[in-house]
């Protein structure tokens, strides 16, 4: 701040060293530059011609990418003992999140151990007809009926070891772990309470959010403007001098039937999670249009006496303001029908200081 009052001070001794005395001629007033300590400070963009890009304005709200979701539900009833995670908690892969006292896990492991001593009785039979097969002592028929049940004793061993891996190879708890890393975006469990393996309702909804989707809605009389894979800028509430660039992944092909409007999901990077479902947004669709104009930033653009200017830059004592006819704009550039030529070098900020001063 105090560098701008002083860059002011300067420039208004200035312009009043520079403004034409009583009696003064023309030719011997003096040329007006720009001081140097706000000279080094100046930035400067060429005139060129570029194509025409107009901005559509949507709203809409973050949503998580419904192909990183994953939705848990229960596979056995009983009593919920334990819930290790709350509603936005960040969890690992493997990562426990709830523990379910069940009488299904103690009968899984009850046909387990049965399954195991099965098919240690049918392998000492076998053992046994194998050898009086030998000996000539039981027929053909006899021996392929213990081999046979063998086999049986081993395929229900298969049956009850991998129903027991399913269920989480516990004795009375199932424990509910994560298949995925992410965040509980959703949760409908709490401690003691008493679930059935039936029950429609998901226990967690585990998101990966370093990507997400914002859904937007476009009125009906923008829709001829849409396109996928548009380049979008989306602006949240939460960080108002932050954008989120993006693009247009879908378009909804229908139309809500309240609202009027179609949606369009566009896929956002989230590297740092700051962007969270249900978030409020608003997103600019940069819509590129056949037109080729001449192009400068919008913040150059002086706007006085209801004319518009711009200040060409030459040499430090050789400033011209122009004055513009401004064709269409976009918070980026701005297109300009006439006064100024492709090359032309245009101050692009604190141009207002030196404007007030130059019109002294």
């Amino acid at each position: 701040m105090k560098n701008i009052l002083m860059l002011v001070f300067a420039l208004l001794v200035f312009a009043q060293c520079s403004s034409r005395k009583p009696g003064e001629s023309k030719n011997n007033t003096p040329k007006f530059c720009i001081p140097d300590s706000l000279l080094s400070q100046l930035k400067f963009d060429t005139v060129s011609v570029k194509p025409v890009y107009d901005e559509l304005r949507l709203i809409g709200k973050i949503t998580f990418d419904q192909e990183k979701v994953v939705r848990i539900y229960p596979l056995v009833s009983g009593n919920v003992s334990e819930v290790r995670v709350t509603l936005g908690s960040m969890v690992k892969k493997g990562e426990v999140l709830a523990v379910i006292r069940s009488s299904e896990m103690a009968g899984a492991e009850n046909d387990l151990v049965s399954a195991r001593s099965n098919l240690a009785v049918a392998e000492k039979n076998f053992a046994a007809a194998e050898d009086m097969f030998k000996s000539g002592i039981i027929a053909d028929k006899e021996y392929t009926t213990f081999q046979k049940e063998l086999e049986k004793a081993k395929s229900e061993l298969n049956r009850a070891t991998t129903v027991l891996s399913i269920y989480g190879n516990g004795t009375k708890d199932y424990v509910v772990t994560s298949p995925i890393s992410g965040y509980i975006v959703e949760k409908f469990v709490n401690a003691n309470m008493q679930i059935r393996s039936d029950n429609s309702t998901n226990l967690f909804t585990i998101s990966d959010l370093s990507k997400v989707w914002a859904l937007a809605n476009v009125y009906e009389s923008d829709i001829s403007e849409i396109s996928e894979n548009e380049k979008v800028e989306v602006n949240t509430i939460s960080y108002p001098d932050k954008k989120f660039s993006g693009k247009i992944d879908k378009i909804y092909n229908v139309l809500d039937p309240e609202t009027k409007t179609m949606k369009v999901q566009i896929q956002l990077e989230n590297k740092d999670y700051l962007l969270k479902p249900e978030m409020f947004i608003s997103a600019i669709v940069h819509h590129k249009t056949n037109d080729q104009l001449l192009s400068l930033p919008a913040g150059a653009v002086i706007f006085d006496r209801n004319q518009y200017w711009v200040l060409v830059y030459i040499d430090k004592c050789n400033v011209q303001a122009k004055k513009i006819e401004i064709a269409t704009s976009n918070s980026v550039n701005t297109y300009i029908r006439s006064g100024l030529s492709p090359g032309d070098r245009v101050i692009t900020n604190r141009q207002l200081l030196i404007y007030n001063a130059m019109v002294q």
